[in-house]
C-alpha cells in the first residue's frame, strides 16, 4: 500500500437514524461504485496513491503518524491497517525509497486468510472439486457432443479463473491489476454457479446411467460418470456458498456486484445467452418482422447489461461525464418496457393459428424442431422479464453514493 491521499468527505447521517455504539458503516452502493456511505459512522475515506483501496479512518479525522499508528479499515476487505512510524532507521528510509510507506498487512506478504477464512475455504474446495470432475471425466468418464463440450469447457473456464483469484488473493497481487476486485469476484462467483449447476444437470442427464455401457468402457466408465456427476454438484454448492457469503448485506461496505441488482445482471446476461443458444437452431424469426423486432430486444438488453458489468468491474464507471446509476436505473426500466413487448408479441407469432403451430407437429425431429426452440424462448423470455422487474424494485431500496 502507497501513500494515502483523502478522497471523500463522510456522507451525512440519514435523517432520523442513529447508530449503535461500535456499529459499521452503513453501505449504499451504486452500479461500479465502491463508495460506502459512512454517515452513520462519521468516517472519512482515503484511498492509496495507486487508486486501488479505500481506507475509512476509523473515528474521522486525518492519518495521524508515529507511535504505532493510525488504525485504518479497508473498505474491501474489512481488515485493520496501521500506518508506521515516519522512516528513521536506514531500513525505513530504504523502504519508503522503495514507493511504499506502508508495512504490509499482518506483517507478511502472503495473506493466509485468503485460504483459511471462509471463503478462502469455499474457494479451495472449488478448485478441489473442479480438477477432481475433470479428472474424472477427462481419464475414463468421456464426454461426446456439444453438451459434453460445454460442460468440460465451463469446468475447466471456472477452475482457471478461481485459481487466478485464490493466487492474487494469497499473494496480494490483486492490488496491482486495474480492476474494481470486489466487482471483479463478486461478479465471477455469480457467474460460476450459474455454469457450474447448468453443468451439473448437463452431464448427468446425457452422459450417466445406472446401468453399464458396452464395451470397452464398460461399468467403469458408468462409475466415473457418476463420481463426476457427484463432484459437479459438490461443485456448485462451493460457488452457491462463496456468493451467499459475499453478499452485500445491511450495515456492511461492499462491492456494487455483490449487492442483489449486480447479482442479477449476471442472472440476465446468463439468460439472455440461453435464449440466443435456442435463436441458433431454426426457430423461423425470419419470417415476421415482429419476431425480428424480440430478437433485437434480446440483444439490446444483453449489449446493455454486459456493458454495466463490464464498466463496473473495470471501475470505469466514474469516466461517462453523467451519474451512471441514474443511467442504469432508467436502462433496467426501459427494459423492463421491451421485454414486456417481447413477452406478448413472441407467442402470438410463435404459438398462434394465424401465424404459427398452437402445438408441436408430429412429424418434427425430437432434438432439432423448430418449435421446441421457439418454447424455450418464451419461456426464458418471460424469466429474464421477472429478473429485470425484480432488479427495477430492488433498485428502488437502496441509495447510490456517487464517485467524488
Amino acid at each position: 500500500m502507497q501513500r494515502l491521499q483523502p478522497w471523500s468527505r463522510a456522507v451525512p447521517a440519514a435523517k432520523g437514524l442513529r447508530a449503535p455504539a461500535g456499529a459499521p458503516p452503513r453501505t449504499r452502493q451504486g452500479p461500479g461504485s465502491d463508495v460506502p456511505e459512512v454517515g452513520l459512522a462519521r468516517g472519512l475515506l482515503f484511498r492509496g496513491s495507486d487508486g486501488c483501496c479505500l481506507f475509512i479512518v476509523r473515528g474521522g479525522g486525518q492519518p495521524r503518524t508515529g507511535g504505532r499508528g493510525c488504525l485504518l479499515q479497508c473498505h474491501h476487505c474489512h481488515r485493520c491497517r496501521r500506518l508506521p512510524a515516519p522512516a528513521t532507521a536506514a531500513g525505513d528510509r530504504h523502504r519508503v525509497r522503495m514507493g511504499s510507506s506502508m508495512e504490509p498487512p499482518g506483517g507478511g506478504y502472503l495473506h493466509l486468510g485468503a485460504v483459511t477464512s471462509p471463503v478462502g475455504t469455499a474457494r479451495v474446495l472449488q478448485l478441489a472439486f473442479g480438477c477432481t470432475t475433470l479428472s474424472l471425466v477427462a481419464h475414463r468418464g468421456g464426454f461426446t457432443g456439444a453438451q459434453g463440450t460445454f460442460c468440460m469447457a465451463a469446468w475447466g473456464f471456472c477452475f482457471a479463473l478461481s485459481l487466478l483469484v485464490v493466487a492474487c488473493e494469497f499473494t496480494r497481487l490483486h492490488g496491482c491489476l486495474r480492476l474494481s476486485w470486489g466487482n471483479f469476484t463478486a461478479a465471477f462467483a455469480m457467474l460460476a454457479t450459474l455454469l457450474s449447476a447448468t453443468a451439473a444437470v448437463l452431464y448427468p442427464l446425457y452422459f450417466t446411467r445406472l446401468e453399464c455401457p458396452p464395451e470397452p468402457a464398460g461399468c467403469t466408465a458408468r462409475d466415473f460418470r457418476l463420481a463426476a456427476s457427484v463432484f459437479a454438484g459438490l461443485l456448485f454448492l462451493a460457488y452457491a456458498a462463496e456468493v451467499a457469503l459475499t453478499r452485500a448485506r445491511p450495515g456492511q461496505v461492499a462491492s456494487y456486484m455483490a449487492t442483489v441488482s449486480g447479482l442479477l445482471k449476471i442472472v440476465q446476461a446468463f439468460v439472455a445467452c440461453i435464449i440466443f443458444g435456442a435463436l441458433v437452431h431454426d426457430t423461423h424469426y425470419g419470417r415476421y418482422v415482429a419476431t425480428q423486432w424480440c430478437v433485437a430486444v434480446y440483444s439490446l438488453c444483453f449489449l446493455a447489461t454486459v456493458a454495466v458489468v463490464v464498466l463496473s468491474v473495470t471501475g470505469l464507471t466514474g469516466g461517462l461525464g453523467c451519474p451512471f446509476d441514474r443511467l442504469v436505473v432508467v436502462y433496467t426500466f426501459l427494459a423492463v418496457l421491451l421485454y414486456l413487448s417481447a413477452a406478448v408479441i413472441w407467442p402470438v407469432f410463435c404459438f398462434d393459428p394465424k401465424y404459427g403451430e398452437p402445438g408441436r407437429p408430429r412429424d418434427c425431429p425430437r432434438g432439432s424442431c423448430p418449435w421446441d426452440s421457439q418454447l424455450v424462448v418464451a419461456i426464458f423470455t418471460y424469466v429474464n422479464l421477472l429478473l429485470y422487474i425484480a432488479d427495477l424494485a430492488y433498485s428502488q431500496r437502496i441509495r447510490f453514493v456517487p464517485t467524488l
